[in-house]
């Protein structure tokens, strides 16, 4: 049996100890994203991203009543000001990690058209949102009919879902004939999803701000928020129809 070097042997045991486990609370938007990013992240570094989804409020609540999580990837920029301003992250740590954009989606090709007829006729059954008391995309669609005074015209067609992951959910499965969902939920590499949407226009809504903060001072969580803000995180976050000017 071959001899191994002295070498060799403390690698073979200092790499085990050096993987950690990184806890990361993240918006459902962002969840395809970072799925990807983990992927890559974890062939490079050797850590585990173990990852829990949620809409921001209640992430921010679960997180509030200790929660064990490392990271919290939110999609607004007011929960990760608040733990920062009640010392509960790394200090220094909070960040823009991606900039949302607002979709309104239907897997039918032809129910959207340029014009939005769909939404000024209301001939639709089901419009889904996520809520928006506890989801950043659905205050931003609320924003959105708000501002075009179909609000309360659509009330009782309104499906709420309790974030943008489970409102994606009740279009793709047509519970809803058609939803406002992040751009990210249907958009990769380039391409739209099969069916018909409107990028709404940004200044339709108040910019969606997506920060990012650390909240364990461990060496795979600093390591990870690192891999998101690199040339090759950014490329991902890119890809899934984010921006990302306010990250680098």
């Amino acid at each position: 049996m071959p001899k191994l070097s002295s070498a060799t042997l403390l690698l073979c045991v200092s790499m085990p100890a050096l993987a950690d486990e990184v806890r990361v609370a993240v918006a459902a938007n962002f969840l395809d994203a970072i799925t990807t990013l983990s992927e890559q992240f974890e062939r490079q570094s050797g850590h585990t991203v173990l990852i829990s989804s949620g809409s921001t409020g209640k992430l921010y609540a679960q997180i509030k009543n200790g929660a064990p999580f490392d990271v919290f990837l939110a999609a607004d920029e007011a929960r990760p000001a608040l733990l920062e301003h009640e010392a509960a992250i790394v200090p220094g740590s909070r960040f823009t990690y991606a900039l949302g954009t607002l979709v309104l989606w239907s897997p039918d090709r032809g129910l959207i058209d340029a014009e939005q007829s769909v939404l000024n006729n209301g001939d639709f059954r089901f419009l889904a949102i996520a809520n928006p008391a506890t989801a950043p995309y659905g205050r931003a669609a609320q924003e959105v009919l708000t501002g075009m005074g179909l609000w309360e015209r659509f009330s009782k067609k309104m499906v709420r879902g309790e974030n943008i992951g489970q409102t994606y959910q009740y279009v793709y499965s047509r519970n809803a004939d058609l939803g406002f969902v992040a751009k990210s939920q249907v958009f990769s590499q380039g391409q739209f999803a099969d069916g018909s949407w409107w990028e709404v226009p940004a200044d339709r809504y108040a910019p969606i701000v997506q920060q990012a903060v650390q909240l364990r001072d461990t060496p795979a969580a600093t390591a990870l928020l690192d891999y998101l803000r690199s040339p090759a995180g950014l490329a991902v976050i890119q890809a899934y129809g984010y921006g990302t000017d306010a990250a680098q």
